[in-house]
């Protein structure tokens, strides 16, 4: 059994030392050695120059003409409009978005700025176009390379409830575009309205592209002690959520559903996300395709029913750019808040969100809210800890005779494991009766950790003193000196293992983990100092039970 325990903790030790040299070699730009990374390493995002960025018609459709339409692409103008959670800059160049700034989330990196999510700079590239594509019937499709020119208002006033821009391409050629952005307070979801009117002598039959743009790059500030995801997405009614990495877009194994009726495209980060929907029973084809050097597309293309010589479609879409609220994104689509990457255990991680915001509710504090889950979980599994503190209890009464059995018989391992048997069975201990019950436990732990490292309500959200920001590393350093403390009291609580290299190790592990908790949010030290202090109370009253006394 000793060998056993012996294994573990060194395989412990050592898969956290790797992970801490990975994430050191990430940190210093380096290629990690033994995680995959999506990072591209050292690598500047850059707008780049291509002829014809625009996706290619589904099968059965002639290819898109690769003809410029020069006069009219060299013609761009930004134009700002303002809501009172967004201010978007649209280009006249295909009337596309070209910049979004969430009025209502402050960038913690950059101080008195608010987050860009979406951005065309020299340090970001990341955009929302439309446009169409189709046959040889014409080889003038409106793309998102075609000039358009802008009509509506740019601010939303007070007591209006919405507000309508709208892109028109020019009257020369066989098919005029109409993009209409609708924009409603306080939502980050835009409708978009595709008017196509058919000028030429013959019927057309278009197809519309929607597509996210996006470098490679990792957003800026992600931290090196913890992954989360960035890159596209693609929903399904019958795979539910792909995430699809950069890398295997550049290496062509791109792995989603390419054709569906239902779902939506998104780019995700952490925090925040974007998104194209449809209107469901639209059939349409998922993309995801490298454009250029570090730059990817995904994105959607939906054939439109024929269009008579004369006649006018007209076909809806809605965009979403905003954080990741998972109530707000349940609203909009059903499937769209799993944009919010819980990973595999999403099954916990959606009820315990559930319960940490229907606290809040209450307390009106998400750090209060923090602390008040943790105790509602150690209350329900609170016999489970007790079984689990008792074994480990009647396991450091029993430590003296142990330890007086193996120097005793340190010159014959085979009869020192039968004695210690023996001792077990005389004590009625179960040397494994303080681990399976907390065994139970880690799933609920490690899905609790995912709930506050992804939810986005955490950013810029108070506790009390000097915690101003659950989403960024305390200031001070004063959590994780506490979760310090009470790990390395909590290994004294515990039996000490008659090995001495375990004990060592039972000493050096909580201080090697204690390494990250300073560079971890406050919120997810907050969360483990919380339930380390109910474990130590809790433990202290059993062992004070038995009668036990270090």
């Amino acid at each position: 059994m000793n060998e056993i325990r012996r294994i573990i903790l060194w395989l412990v030790f050592v898969f956290s030392l790797a992970l801490l040299w990975d994430q050191w070699q990430i940190s210093q730009g380096r290629k990690p050695m033994f995680l995959p990374s999506n990072v591209k390493v050292a690598e500047t995002a850059k707008t780049p120059v291509v002829k014809n960025d625009a996706p290619m018609p589904v099968a059965g459709q002639a290819a898109v003409p690769q003809t410029d339409n020069k006069p009219e692409a060299a013609k761009s103008e930004r134009i700002e409009v303002r809501t009172d959670v967004l201010k978007l800059t649209f280009d006249t160049q295909g009337g596309s978005v070209v910049r979004a700034e969430l009025l209502k989330h402050g960038d913690v990196h950059h101080a008195g700025q608010n987050v860009v999510l979406l951005d065309d700079s020299k340090e970001r590239v990341y955009l929302a176009q439309t446009g169409l594509i189709g046959g040889a019937e014409t080889n003038a499709w409106p793309t998102h390379k075609t000039s358009m020119r802008f009509s509506g208002a740019t601010a939303l006033k007070d007591g209006e409830q919405e507000l309508q821009v709208q892109f028109e391409s020019a009257e020369s050629g066989d098919v005029k575009l109409v993009k209409t952005y609708t924009l409603t307070r306080g939502s980050y979801a835009l409708k978009v309205q595709h008017d196509i009117y058919n000028k030429s002598t013959a019927a057309i039959t278009p197809q519309l592209y929607v597509q996210l743009v996006r470098d490679g790059n990792k957003p800026e500030g992600e931290s090196s002690f913890y992954s989360t995801f960035t890159g596209p997405a693609v929903f399904t009614n019958e795979k539910k959520y792909q995430k699809v990495e950069f890398a295997d877009i550049e290496k062509g194994k791109a792995d989603f559903e390419k054709q569906s009726a239902q779902g939506y495209v998104a780019m995700v980060q952490h925090y925040f996300a974007s998104a194209w929907l449809l209107d469901d029973l639209q059939q349409r084809n998922n993309f995801a395709r490298k454009i250029d050097n570090n730059l990817y597309a995904v994105g959607m293309v939906a054939p439109l029913p024929s269009i008579a010589a004369g006649d006018k479609l007209s076909q809806s879409a809605r965009l979403f750019v905003g954080p990741q609220e998972e109530k707000n994104l349940e609203t909009i689509y059903p499937g769209l808040e799993l944009v919010k990457d819980y990973g595999w255990l999403t099954i916990l991680s959606k009820p315990l969100f559930w319960l940490l915001y229907e606290l809040h509710r209450v307390i009106a504090n998400w750090g209060w809210s923090i602390v008040a889950l943790v105790v509602v979980l150690k209350a329900a599994f609170y016999w489970l800890n007790a079984q689990a503190y008792r074994s480990m209890g009647k396991m450091k009464a029993i430590n003296p005779k142990i330890m007086e059995m193996r120097e005793r018989l340190k010159d014959n391992p085979q009869q020192m494991q039968t004695e210690m048997m023996k001792i077990y069975r005389e004590e009625k201990v179960n040397p494994l009766g303080g681990c399976l019950p907390i065994v139970v436990q880690i799933p609920f732990f490690i899905a609790l950790y995912w709930v506050l490292l992804s939810s986005v309500e955490m950013r810029n959200a108070p506790w009390v003193g000097w915690v101003h920001d659950l989403a960024a590393p305390d200031p001070w350093f004063i959590l994780p000196l506490l979760m310090t403390a009470t790990s390395m009291f909590q290994t004294w609580l515990n039996p000490t293992p008659p090995d001495p290299v375990q004990a060592k190790m039972m000493w050096f592990m909580p201080l090697a983990f204690s390494v990250m908790f300073f560079f971890f949010p406050a919120g997810l030290v907050l969360y483990w100092l919380s339930n380390n202090i109910l474990s130590i109370t809790q433990q202290w009253l059993i062992n004070k039970q038995l009668g036990l006394h270090k």
